[in-house]
């Protein structure tokens, strides 16, 4: 299984999805690392990405999510905002979705605490307007302590019980 850690940026989906890894015992993927540099480039620039441009970038990850199901369970943290977009990367099954939560007013104070990222905090309202929240996923609350998150995530999803 393919645990995805979805949610606009700044939700917290690579610190979530880290420390769920590492509690599970299972590879961690973040899914900004597999964006091509051209998309790098416009989100940069402080372009929004339409589906054109993610599109290759959501086809690579459902590739590389058959591979990593083939090699055991992991985590990947990827902003997944819209249901035609979970349905390519879950195309072949063995996903699950954990939505990370939060209100604009938190996510947008989060990204302005934030350094060293591609993405600039003045796409976020970008973000939340191409958010289709799912329907299908455990849905965690980013306004709680990172381990509460990691606790309410490993219990909705029954796996790594110490």
């Amino acid at each position: 299984m393919v645990y995805i850690i979805m949610g606009v940026s700044g939700c917290g989906k690579t610190t979530v999805g880290e420390v769920l890894a590492e509690r599970l015992g299972v590879a961690f993927y973040d899914a900004d690392g597999y964006h091509p540099d051209a998309n790098r480039r416009k989100m940069a620039a402080g372009t929004p990405l339409n589906d054109m441009d993610r599109r290759p970038w959501l086809e690579n990850l459902a590739e590389h999510i058959v591979q990593w199901n083939a090699e055991g369970d992991a985590v990947l943290a990827c902003s997944a905002l819209k249901q035609s977009y979970r349905n390519i990367m879950g195309r072949r099954g063995g996903v699950r979705y954990i939505y990370l939560q939060g209100s604009r007013d938190v996510i947008a104070q989060r990204l302005d605490d934030r350094t060293g990222h591609f993405f600039p905090a003045d796409l976020l309202d970008s973000q939340f307007a191409d958010l289709e929240p799912p329907t299908n996923a455990v849905v965690v609350a980013v306004d709680q302590p990172i381990n509460a998150q990691v606790e309410q995530i490993v219990g909705a999803i029954g796996v790594g019980h110490a």
